[in-house]
This record gives C-alpha cells, sequence and structure tokens, in this order.
C-alpha cells in the first residue's frame, strides 16, 4: 500500500489513484469521526480520514498548534475536561497512519458526495492558505459521515454590530488561537454550554459581567433520571457552576438580551425577563459590554447526508437529523452517520457513536458483550440529551424582540419585516418559499446562520409548528461549501462527473 500522508501535517504526501477505492472513508475528524476512522482501522481496513480542520479534534477538542518541544495535543489534555479521551484517539489514529493503515487528509473541505455501483465519490479541496483550490477525488465503498455541528443563532436588534458573535466561536478563537474577542463579556441563549463558554473566558482573563440564561433549572426536575445515568455529567455541569462562582459571574434566569446597543461596535446590551409563556418584557437598564456571545443550541450540519437523499427526522430541539439504525447506518447502502448529525448529543455521545459505526463499517462483531455495553452508553447519553433540549427549548415567544428593521439574513440584509411581507402580502406559508421570495439564506453563509430563524419566521407566520420540510429547505444544499468555477468545469468534464442525483439535492 502506498504510504498515507502523515496526520497533523499540510504537505499531502498521499499517492493513491483516487480510482482505487479505500474500504472507509470517514468525513469530519471530531469525536465522532475519530473514533469511527480509527475502530475501522483496528478492523484492518483501509481508511481514509477527510477532515477540513488542520488538527484533528474538531470543534469540541479544538486547540493551537503545539509549542516548540511540546507533543500534538498536550494543550488539549490540559484545558478539556476530557482530554484524556482526545489524547487516546489522537495516540491510536498516529500509530494507524504510521502502519498505512489509515490515511489522514487534514485541510481538505469536502463540497461534493456522490453514489454510484462502486461505492462513493467524494470530491474535497485543500483549504490550507496557499494552497491552489484544485480538487481531490477519492473513492471508498463505505462511507461514514460525521460532519457535527454548528451554533443555533437567532436575530435580536443590534445583533449585526461587531463584537457580537456566536458563543462557539468566541470559545473557539480562545482555544485555536488564544485570542479574546473582548474583555468585558455577556454570554446569553440557552443550554449548558453557555457555562462551558463563561468558564472558559473567564479562566483566560476576560471580564464575565454574566451569563443570561433563557431556560431556568427548575426545568430539570421532572428529568433527573436521565441525568442519572450519565453521572459523569452532572460532575461536570458543578465544575462549571465552580468556575463561575469562583469568578463571581451572575447567573441570571429566564432572562435574555432584548437588545444590542452600540454605533460602530457594541458598547452595551438590554436585558428582559421571560415570561411563563416565554415571551418578553420590557428591556432593562443598559450593561456596558465589548462583547456579546449568544447560543442557542447547536444545528446539525446536514449537507452531505442530504446530497445523498438520507432519510430524517426532527429531534426533540426542534433540530433536523438523520435517521439511523442501532449500528449508525442510515437508509443508504453502504453510509453511516454518526455524532452530532444524528442529533446534538456531546462528545461523549459521538465518540460512542463513532466507535459503533466503525465496527459495523469495518464489518466487525457489533453484538457481543463490548457492544451491549456500548448501545448501552449510547441509549444513556441520548436520554441525557433529549431532557437537555427539553430543559433548554427556544423561547416560544422569541420573535417578540424583534423590530420590523431586525436583520434576518445577514448575507442578503433581509429585515424582519420583509419576511413578514413574505407571508402577508405574498403568500409564502413555508420555508422553502420565503427562501425564493426574500432571498433570506441565499448568500454566502447559504442559510447556515439565518436558516432556523427563516424556518421559524415563516412556519410563526403561517400558525403552525415547523416541519421537516421547513427545516430541509435551509439544510439542502447542492454544494456543501462554495467551489471555483473552473472546478465544477473541470469535474463536469471528467467521466462519471457529476455522479448524477446528488446535485438536484438542494437549492443555491
Amino acid at each position: 500500500m502506498p504510504t498515507p500522508v502523515e496526520s497533523g501535517t499540510s504537505e499531502l504526501r498521499d499517492p493513491r489513484d483516487p480510482r482505487d477505492p479505500f474500504d472507509v472513508a470517514v468525513v469530519g475528524a471530531g469525536p465522532a469521526g475519530l473514533a469511527a476512522a480509527v475502530t475501522a482501522a483496528a478492523g484492518g481496513r483501509s481508511v481514509l480520514l477527510l477532515d477540513a480542520g488542520e488538527r484533528p479534534g474538531g470543534q469540541f477538542w479544538r486547540h493551537p498548534p503545539p509549542a516548540p518541544g511540546s507533543a500534538e495535543g498536550e494543550d488539549t489534555v490540559r484545558v478539556h475536561h476530557d482530554g484524556a479521551r482526545f489524547a487516546a484517539l489522537r495516540r491510536a489514529l498516529a500509530h494507524h497512519v504510521a502502519r498505512g493503515r489509515l490515511t489522514h487528509r487534514p485541510g481538505h473541505q469536502v463540497w461534493l458526495v456522490t453514489r454510484d455501483e462502486d461505492g462513493f465519490l467524494i470530491e474535497s479541496t485543500p483549504v490550507h492558505p496557499g494552497t491552489a483550490p484544485v480538487t481531490r477525488r477519492a473513492r471508498a465503498r463505505a462511507l461514514i459521515l460525521c460532519p457535527g455541528a454548528a451554533d443555533r443563532q437567532l436575530p435580536v436588534p443590534g445583533w449585526t454590530l461587531p463584537g457580537v458573535m456566536a458563543a462557539g466561536g468566541a470559545q473557539a478563537l480562545w482555544q485555536g488561537q488564544r485570542a479574546l474577542a473582548g474583555r468585558r463579556v455577556l454570554v446569553a441563549g440557552t443550554g449548558p454550554f453557555l457555562l462551558s463558554v463563561a468558564g472558559g473566558l473567564a479562566e483566560a482573563g476576560a471580564r464575565v459581567v454574566g451569563v443570561w440564561e433563557a431556560g431556568s433549572p427548575r426545568a430539570w426536575a421532572s428529568r433527573l433520571p436521565a441525568v442519572a445515568r450519565v453521572p459523569a455529567k452532572a460532575v461536570e455541569g458543578l465544575g462549571h457552576v465552580a468556575t463561575l462562582a469562583r469568578h463571581r459571574v451572575p447567573y441570571l434566569t429566564r432572562t435574555v438580551v432584548r437588545e444590542v446597543l452600540g454605533e460602530d461596535r457594541v458598547r452595551a446590551a438590554r436585558p428582559a425577563r421571560l415570561d411563563a409563556a416565554g415571551r418578553p418584557g420590557p428591556a432593562g437598564d443598559e450593561v456596558p459590554v465589548d462583547l456579546v456571545a449568544l447560543g442557542w443550541g447547536f444545528t446539525p450540519s446536514l449537507e452531505l447526508p442530504l446530497q445523498l437523499g438520507a432519510a430524517t427526522r426532527l429531534d426533540a430541539d426542534g433540530s433536523l437529523v438523520v435517521t439511523v439504525d442501532d449500528e449508525q447506518r442510515a437508509d443508504i447502502p453502504g453510509l453511516w452517520v454518526a455524532g452530532e448529525a444524528t442529533g446534538v448529543g456531546g462528545a461523549a455521545l459521538g465518540v460512542a457513536e463513532g466507535t459503533l459505526a466503525g465496527l459495523s463499517a469495518a464489518g466487525r462483531p457489533t453484538e457481543g458483550r463490548a457492544a451491549r455495553r456500548l448501545r448501552a452508553r449510547i441509549a444513556a447519553h441520548r436520554a441525557f440529551a433529549r431532557a437537555m433540549h427539553l430543559a433548554h427549548p427556544v423561547p416560544a415567544g422569541w420573535s417578540d424582540w424583534l423590530r420590523d428593521d431586525t436583520v434576518v439574513c445577514r448575507c442578503e440584509e433581509v429585515d424582519a419585516a420583509t419576511v413578514r411581507a413574505a407571508h402577508d402580502t405574498l403568500g409564502a406559508d413555508d420555508a422553502r418559499t420565503v427562501k425564493m421570495l426574500t432571498r433570506c439564506g441565499m448568500g454566502w453563509c447559504q442559510g447556515r446562520v439565518c436558516g432556523l430563524a427563516t424556518a421559524l419566521l415563516a412556519s410563526h407566520h403561517a400558525g403552525r409548528a415547523p416541519t421537516e420540510a421547513d427545516l430541509a429547505a435551509t439544510a439542502a444544499r447542492p454544494l456543501a461549501f462554495p467551489v471555483t468555477l473552473g472546478e465544477l468545469a473541470e469535474l463536469g468534464d471528467e467521466e462519471g462527473g457529476f455522479g448524477g442525483d446528488a446535485v438536484g439535492a438542494g437549492e443555491g
């Protein structure tokens, strides 16, 4: 077998002929993808691991380049509560790469996946700075997609000001670059992730003026059995609480950002209390800040599964997720999906799902005692995730804080009044029609930022709950990420170029 690229380097040295298929390809090197790749390689299969990041770990285990004289990933072991698990996976990855079982292509953005009679055709583009944008093609008999998720965002007056970021973005900037996006920080939204972000920024030296949580801890009272099944989650939460207490960070419940104030950048935020129905009251006094980190949970990244036509369902948090069986198989032959794309539930769940997918895709036993323990762990973490989603929903009255001029789609500068007019004047009763008439979700981000808000507003104006079709309209894309026209032309000229059905799977 040709010598694969050394994991973690940016210079590609893998001479494998693209016509020679790998046994298993894994897309995404976060918790689920790493576990899937090393498990499949341990089963004796030839494995390709593709990831847009320069270093393995994904968003959860994001870490800076190693300091001179330090081993890759040492900072992650120190920073993350689950860093030891990452270190073990990282060692396994290096082990299989060194023995030629696994080819790791970091810095490669997969933008198109198609299926033919021989398996899967995967198109990716290098994203390393200074690398020419030339598509690399790979084939695989089996495919495991672990695309992860992105921060959910809801528009609020002033959220387009410099100094307003996704909570995960503020955390990633510190973890990946050791840079603070602000010195006087407000963290707001809903969910336990806010505690992690606030605690991390406080430990890094920021003055966190508060955590504004839209939910209430009392919502967990009826869900304690799910917490008891995953005691490590409770320990983790208590650790975050202790960090906030040590830094004297105020924690307000049933409180949201009603408005962000500033001219050329953020200078303050105004809170509002939520009533029992989730509707915001009057705005309170200004709180001076230079960074507002907003997080409303996570939206699974489904571009690649939807390209292949994988079946989906609505999860407990209202997200569109891929439907899988008890071995993480999707309904497309040869396709497995693991991690946040099957339901947002954290790194431990992702590792367990990725391990099970790797076993199954490699044809290894999935019925023994170890596999039963693995399934039990998955079931426990999924129960916890469901409890978390139900305890921290998007407030029912969130759209009440929008003004007519509040921007919903930043790329196309579409405001809330335009979205409402699409329904009231033009009869747009679903997200797809709203998208077509207003251009919400048709800009550079292709709906990754505004997709949830567009779907929720469309269903709200139509007087109904969001459907799978609403969410799919903002999640399906014919190309997962932007590529040049030259790459498309080159791909179309090649025999078997666009692989048939996938290009028509979404809307631009």
